[in-house]
Order: C-alpha cells, then structure tokens, then sequence
C-alpha cells in the first residue's frame, strides 16, 4: 500500500469532489448498518451534512471506525462528527458545503440553524481504487 498519489487524488477529486452519493458502513455489536449519504471528497476526507441525533451518529460515537464505497473506490476512516454546522469554528467548511450541496441544501430538507445539524468528516485511513485497468491501493496516513 502507498502513499496517496497525485494521480490518484486528481481521480478522487474528479468523482467525488463536487456532490456525490456514497455507501456508508457502520457496525453496532459486529452488525454491520449501511446507508446511501451525500458527501463530497476534500483533502483525504468526505463531508457530510447529517443530524446529529440521526442512528448513524449514535453508531458512529460508539464506534468511529467506518467504511465507505462508491463508483469504484472502497474505504476504510475514522469519522469525527464537528459539531454544529453554523458554529465558527466550521465556518470555512460549511461555506464549501453550500457550494457543494447548492442544489439542495436549501430548499428545506435540513434546518442549517438547528445546532443538531452538523458536519460529519470522514477522515480516510485507507482505500482501494481503481481507474481505467489502474489499481490504486492508498494509505491516506499523513
């Protein structure tokens, strides 16, 4: 396993890095929970725009560890829930979320002043991806 290629982040930030679906794993007691979320790829991180008292963040306080999976890229991180959305602190973040997610985070599906709305980052640990017979196996460790 290498380190994070430039090549291999140009392609991750080619698929992800605007607004992307993605699977996310959790496990509560060995019991693996997966749900589709809208996140987008920044920097050996996913983002994403969550409820803070949602199943997947109580699984998530239990037990960081998670998976993701999308359009040929699986994943291994540590997700870190940063708290409320408009706290200053999330500021510069939150300001690319809106970019991000334009084309819906405001049309009323999430209340951006509810201090329950926060920021999930998915820190990667490691991943495998694979681009046109390339396969890319990553350790995002810095």
């Amino acid at each position: 396993m290498g380190k994070l290629t430039k090549e291999a982040e140009e392609i991750l930030l080619e698929r992800f890095g605007k607004d992307s679906i993605i699977s996310l794993a959790t496990t509560v007691e060995n019991i693996p929970y997966v749900r589709n979320v809208d996140a987008f790829y920044s920097e050996g991180s996913f983002y994403i725009l969550t409820h803070g008292l949602s199943n997947k963040m109580k699984q998530m306080e239990a037990n960081p560890n998670v998976a993701i999976a999308g359009d040929w890229f699986t994943a291994h991180g540590k997700a870190i829930n940063l708290g409320f959305f408009g706290k200053a602190e999330n500021e510069e973040i939150a300001k690319k979320m809106r970019v991000m997610f334009s084309k819906w985070i405001d049309n009323g599906h999430s209340n951006l002043s509810d201090e329950n709305t926060c920021i999930l980052q998915i820190e990667l640990t490691d991943g495998l991806l694979f681009s046109h017979g390339a396969r890319y196996e990553i350790d995002f460790s810095k």
